[in-house]
């Protein structure tokens, strides 16, 4: 039986239960998949060594996940706006398993060229939908609270993946004794319980009565056009940092540092994206036009002491400079995806986040294609000095932006 108690005031009312428990479902999803995608980054000098091919192959391996993304943003990362957010994600994650599958039977170069596109394509169907996911459960749950804790686990999942798929990887390819294959075997499992985790969360997308026309996405930001430009140049060079650190950095750690450790190589990259993670949830109560310079202000910081501990060949530095840089760059980041999905409109929010994630990608794999080919002919330590002045020139440029569209 109920006993009323009218002496007590009434307690807030709250969305549906059923989206709380959404949410961290779907947060949980977001952050194995993105795990997923950097499983290979430490593993990269065993496939070297295996089939013999350079550091410059690495990053073409690279750039194939990373146009796998891109790809799959301009095809896909927009429909679940109106197709709902449950038919992307599960596609999204049977093509990670499908990846999985084949890392696991292929290890030769042409599969984990395959596999990492692959993978790619499912990246880029998940992270925009996920992303307004997350959101749309959150404001559901919540609907008279702030987005701060959106904001925080949101961010937290997809750096926090990033950098949790690098270190539990080193960590299984230093200890096991299949170390091409038992991460994947793992995480094939934690996929697979992220299907059933999506099927639990409740939809949050309505069907339009008249389907929209197909058309494959275009870079599409609304907003104000120079808060636009400010946050996807920022998106840019923050992904850009994290190229950086899952592409080369392992290799560069084992060879010109002279650090073989796999583990260690998983540490190297969970530190930036660690860092990132941590730095998006202490800045949760700067005001955006804090969080925005405090986030230039650290990546431009870190990238100077990463360079001055490449030139010194000291790991202590590198791995402090990266720690910088990465809290700088996840603090970047989570200003530009604030300010769009603040500014876009709930009908085109899914297609904004996709365009915002559509620029990121391509600071993701066009720096580190360029960092690639200069190692070529240039040393590894003198290709990655030049990336640093690159990055620190557009950072300059952004304030520069900010500055001007603010007097």
């Amino acid at each position: 039986m109920t006993v009323l108690t009218p002496l007590r005031a009434p307690e807030k009312q709250i969305g549906s239960p059923r989206h709380g428990r959404g949410f961290w479902l779907i947060a949980a999803v977001y952050l194995v998949a993105l795990a997923f995608s950097t499983v290979p980054t430490p593993l990269y000098p065993l496939y070297q060594r295996a089939d013999g091919f350079s550091a410059f192959t690495v990053t073409v391996v690279f750039a194939v996940y990373a146009i796998g993304v891109i790809t799959s943003l301009l095809l896909a990362g927009h429909v679940s706006d109106w197709t709902g957010r449950h038919r992307v994600l599960q596609a999204s994650l049977g093509l990670e398993l499908l990846a999985g599958v084949l890392f696991l039977t292929w290890t030769a170069l042409p599969g984990l060229i395959v596999a990492r596109f692959l993978t790619g394509l499912g990246v880029g169907m998940l992270t925009a939908t996920a992303t307004a996911y997350l959101l749309e459960l959150h404001k559901a749950h919540r609907p008279e609270a702030a987005g701060t804790r959106f904001g925080v686990v949101s961010s937290a999942a997809n750096l926090g993946g990033l950098g949790a798929g690098t270190l539990v990887a080193g960590a299984l390819a230093q200890f096991v004794t299949s170390p091409l294959r038992t991460p994947y075997v793992v995480f094939l499992f934690l996929l697979a319980l992220s299907v059933v985790a999506v099927a639990a969360a409740p939809e949050t997308v309505t069907a339009p009565a008249v389907r929209p026309r197909y058309r494959p996405q275009g870079v599409r930001i609304a907003g104000h056009k120079r808060t636009v430009l400010v946050a996807t140049a920022s998106a840019f060079a923050a992904f850009a940092v994290f190229g950086l650190f899952t592409s080369l950095a392992p290799s560069f750690v084992a060879g010109a540092l002279h650090y073989p450790s796999r583990l260690l190589a998983g540490v190297t990259v969970f530190v930036v994206f660690g860092a990132g993670a941590a730095s998006q949830a202490l800045s949760g109560r700067l005001t955006p036009r804090t969080r925005f310079v405090s986030g230039l202000a650290a990546q431009a910081a870190g990238l100077i002491v990463l360079a001055t501990g490449m030139e010194a060949a000291s790991l202590p530095l590198f791995l402090i400079g990266g720690a910088i840089a990465g809290a700088g760059a996840g603090i970047l980041f989570k200003s530009a995806v604030g300010t769009i999905a603040a500014g876009a409109p709930a009908h085109q929010r899914g297609e904004s986040l996709a365009g915002l994630f559509l620029i990121a990608y391509l600071g993701l794999v066009g720096p580190v294609l360029g960092l690639g080919l200069a190692g070529q002919y240039v040393a590894a330590t003198t290709s990655m000095l030049w990336f640093t002045g690159i990055l620190l020139t557009l950072l300059g440029a952004v304030l520069t932006v900010d500055r001007w569209g603010t007097n």
